[in-house]
């Protein structure tokens, strides 16, 4: 038998044992607790019923609910041995650093969180303060109150009119009104008033209606059924002598160009992104209409090729470095200039002062070509006179001639009678339309330094050694007054040939020509004679087409026989006596009415060349010097007798 002491130590064993299980279970129960309060009690129910542990965690049995706080707090479903109690200590040990490690990290988790969103906070208060001061540019705009000071400035120097533009005022309005240019505009109409229009180049001196024309025949092509020009098809007109351009196309206003982000200041939400902007030019503007050039010919070369591709493309290309078909910040616009360029379908119209040969030939394979008249002293009279309608004012019948003599140009001619309507004002205040006097006219021509346009003047008299001749400067004909005075030779060895310096190596070939020519019809020999030769002035001639007034003139003072100075010829003169063809003959036909020539002989092979209005001039053709010969002089022994 077990003595007492035996006993007693048993029941004290078993009562330790007792008090450490119990401890054990409390340390248990504070963990379950510990993770109710940390992740709340649905969570543990969930997360319990996923682990299927519900009834471990409600069971008696010690062993199992620390199974189930291992599963619980490590999520570990495989954990199936139930530990032993000598375990147990050791076990929860383990659970209590896991469960610290978690609370840390929820700790660190939520100091995060807090931060986070007091940052999200701040940002948040940030970005809707942006957004109001973005509502409130864009309802105020970008003025503030200096801008609106300026705005009201100019608003108020806007109301202020001194006066309108002459210009404006006596510009044609119609074609009736475009004077002296009845075939030049009916050819252009024709050409741009068509189911199929062409490219124009415009050729003719200044002031004599070329812009006006081109776009008064835009506005009849509108009215057309069958034109393709629309009813706001647009008129673009640009100097070709202002066009500048920049070979790294950075700036080109004809054609287009593109503003990069970096160097050139694209917009600002397009800088922002580094997406470069194409910025269309004039041929874009006038896609659908005409695109009008004044002085084409002072283009620069390598523009009006590029232009020309653009003839040929009906389009406009643009290229840059910065350009990312990728990128998705590019808007929809830019993307499409950049892969299908912009739209550029138009008809050019080019205007001059130049030669055809001094034009790019392959602007001018692709154009048809019109050349404007001058205009000649009943044209700047009917001017005068329409000027002064729109002016509403009289004038003297003397005003029309008096500018007619002074200048060529329609426009020069509405400038002077201008000039002259506000002396007429300034000398009578008090009149409401003053008439304007010849007085008037001249006091302007005298302060603006005008010379009189024509200095020599055809007449019905005859002079011996005295001829004029026919030559052109640009667009317009003028009259050259040849002279020649012979005497029997000073030399025994023969006499002396002389003739200007300045008319040039060609023309006193044609001296020589003319020697042996002469020599041949009559049998004299111009150096048994002192000749002297002058053009009156001292111009130069370019050409040999004075070789036959310069014979005629020598043949005169040779012959002692008078030539009628109401007549002008024109011609080169080959050795053999013949008569070549020569350029500028409708120029040198108007050269010859502005000085009230009456006659004029040129060349039988430009018979094609004679305009069919010959504006009042009896035109004659002949072959040979000799055949013109016979004519003059003949006239002049009339004359004589």
């Amino acid at each position: 038998m077990k003595s007492i002491f035996e006993k007693i130590k048993g029941k004290n064993d078993l009562s330790a044992k007792f008090r450490e299980q119990e401890q054990l279970r409390r340390q248990v129960n504070s963990l379950f607790n510990l993770l109710t309060d940390l992740y709340g009690s649905d969570k543990i129910v969930l997360r319990a019923g996923k682990l299927n542990i519900l009834q471990m965690m409600r069971s008696d049995f010690l062993p199992e609910q620390v199974l189930a706080l291992q599963k619980l707090v490590f999520e570990d479903p495989t954990l199936e041995t139930v530990p032993e109690l000598d375990h147990i200590p050791g076990i929860l040990e383990e659970v209590e650093n896991e469960i610290a490690d978690i609370i840390a990290r929820r700790t660190l988790e939520d100091e995060l969180e807090k931060k986070i969103n007091e940052r999200l906070q701040q940002r948040h208060e940030e970005y809707v303060s942006e957004i109001k001061m973005q509502i409130i540019k864009e309802n105020a705009g970008p003025e503030n109150a200096q801008t609106l000071k300026k705005f009201a400035v100019l608003e108020k120097l806007e109301q202020k009119y001194l006066m309108r533009s002459v210009l404006d005022v006596l510009k044609p309005s119609s074609f009736n009104e475009v004077v002296g240019q009845e075939r030049p505009v009916q050819a252009l109409l024709s050409k741009l008033a068509s189911p199929f229009p062409q490219h124009i180049l415009l050729y003719g001196p200044p002031g004599v209606g070329k812009t006006t024309a081109a776009r008064l025949a835009l506005a009849a092509a509108r009215s057309f059924k069958y034109s393709p020009f629309e009813q706001d098809a647009s008129f673009v007109e640009v100097n070709g002598t202002t066009l500048r351009w920049d070979p790294r196309e950075v700036t080109n206003p004809l054609l287009g160009s593109v503003h990069d982000p970096i160097y050139q200041g694209a917009r600002r939400d397009l800088a922002d992104s580094g997406v470069p902007e194409p910025k269309p030019g004039l041929v874009t503007d006038a896609h659908g209409g005409v695109l009008f050039i004044d002085e084409i010919g002072e283009m620069d070369v390598i523009l009006q090729n590029k232009l020309l591709k653009v003839l040929e493309d009906k389009r406009v290309f643009f290229e840059s470095s910065y350009y990312d078909p990728s990128d998705n910040n590019v808007p929809k616009y830019i993307k499409k200039l950049f892969e299908e360029g912009a739209p550029a379908d138009f008809i050019l119209i080019g205007a001059t002062t130049r030669g055809p040969e001094e034009i790019n030939p392959a602007i001018r394979s692709r154009c048809a070509e019109i050349f404007f008249e001058p205009l000649t002293p009943s044209d700047i009279h009917k001017i005068v006179q329409q000027a002064a309608q729109k002016l509403n004012v009289a004038i003297d019948y003397k005003v029309a001639d008096i500018i007619a003599e002074y200048t060529i140009e329609g426009r020069k001619a509405t400038n002077i009678l201008a000039d002259a309507f506000a002396l007429a004002y300034n000398r009578s205040p008090d009149q409401q339309n003053p008439a304007i006097t010849a007085n008037d006219v001249y006091e302007v021509i005298q302060v603006s330094r005008l010379t009189p346009y024509v200095i020599r003047r055809a007449s019905e008299k005859q002079e011996v050694g005295r001829i004029f001749g026919l030559g052109v400067a640009g667009f317009v004909g003028s009259a050259l007054e040849i002279e020649a005075v012979a005497f029997p030779a000073r030399r025994k060895e023969g006499g002396a040939i002389r003739f200007n310096e300045t008319a040039g190596s060609m023309t006193k070939d044609s001296v020589f020509n003319a020697a042996s020519v002469l020599r041949k019809l009559t049998g004299r020999d111009i150096y048994d004679y002192d000749v002297h030769v002058n053009v009156v002035g001292g111009g130069r001639i370019d050409g040999p087409s004075a070789g036959v007034a310069i014979s005629l003139a020598i043949y005169s003072a040779l012959e002692n026989l008078p030539v009628p100075q109401n007549i002008a010829v024109t011609g080169e003169l080959s050795i053999q006596g013949m008569i070549r063809a020569v350029g500028g003959v409708p120029e040198k036909i108007y050269g010859a009415k502005q000085c009230g020539i009456d006659t004029v002989f040129v060349p039988l092979e430009n018979k094609k060349d004679i305009p069919l209005d010959a504006r009042g001039i009896k035109v004659i053709t002949v072959q040979t010097l000799e055949e013109v010969i016979n004519q003059i002089f003949p006239l002049a022994n009339e004359i004589t007798n």
